[in-house]
Parts: structure tokens; sequence; C-alpha cells
């Protein structure tokens, strides 16, 4: 018999505190993959989900297929109809919409630029008629 058998040994009393740290590589994989794939992934949800509650008329957009087109209608809550040609409307899901390229500016705006557009070309008449009557003053004077 050149061969022991081989016993297994009795455990000691502190088995618990070996539990823990079994399980503590699982625990932080968890934690590790939380920080760096779920949270981000949630956030850009999010972002994807405000913008397409965002969409309005005459936005620039790309949909998922790669398509570039112009937001002409709100059909309801989960459609819209892009125009991706001059007269070629096609109606798509808001969920499809990938990227916004370029905003169109709200109605209120607008129309508050509109005013203060008229007011500056005002200005501008009022200076424009202060300066020909000044020109004219010295042309006057000259002769």
């Amino acid at each position: 018999m050149f061969i022991s058998p081989a016993y297994a040994q009795a455990g000691g009393a502190g088995g618990g505190g070996d539990m823990l740290v079994s399980l503590l590589p699982i625990v932080l994989i968890f934690v590790v993959f939380y920080f760096l794939l779920i949270r981000p992934q949630q956030k850009k949800v999010k972002q994807h989900k405000a913008m397409v509650e965002a969409l309005r008329r005459g936005d620039r957009v790309v949909t998922s297929g790669g398509i570039l087109g112009t937001v002409t209608k709100v059909v309801n809550d989960g459609e819209i109809e892009v125009e991706i040609a001059q007269g070629t409307r096609v109606r798509i899901l808001r969920q499809s919409v990938t990227e916004v390229l370029s905003k169109s500016e709200p109605a209120s705006r607008v129309k508050s630029r509109s005013k203060a557009d008229d007011e500056e070309e005002e200005y501008d008449d009022e200076k424009e008629d202060n300066q020909s009557d000044s020109v004219t003053d010295d042309s006057r004077k000259r002769k």
C-alpha cells in the first residue's frame, strides 16, 4: 500500500466568512455592469424618447433606415408624415427617427421675431430718412 487514503477535513466554525468572500466578486461584477452598460443605455433611451416627443413640423430628421426628410405633419402620437423628396411623403413611426438634424422654430418665436424685425425695419427707415434729409441739406448749402 503505497497510496494513503484521503479523508475530508472537518470545517472550522468560520464558514460564514468564506461565503461572503466567494460572493463578493459576483456582486462587484453586477455593480460594474450596472454602471458601464445598464445605466448609460437607460440614459440613451430617455434622451431618444424626449427627442421623439419633441418632433414637430419642419424638423429635418434621419430615420433608422438612413432616409433624410422633413416632418410635414404629426399624424398622431405614434406616427409622423415625412417628405423625403419634393412631392413624396411617407408615414413613419416616430420611434424610427434616430436623429434630428435641424429643429424648426416654434410658431410663437416666429411671430415675436417678425414683430421685432418690423420694429428694426422702422428704426432703419427712420435712420435712412434722417440721413437723406441731411444729405439734401448739405447739397443745398453747397449750391
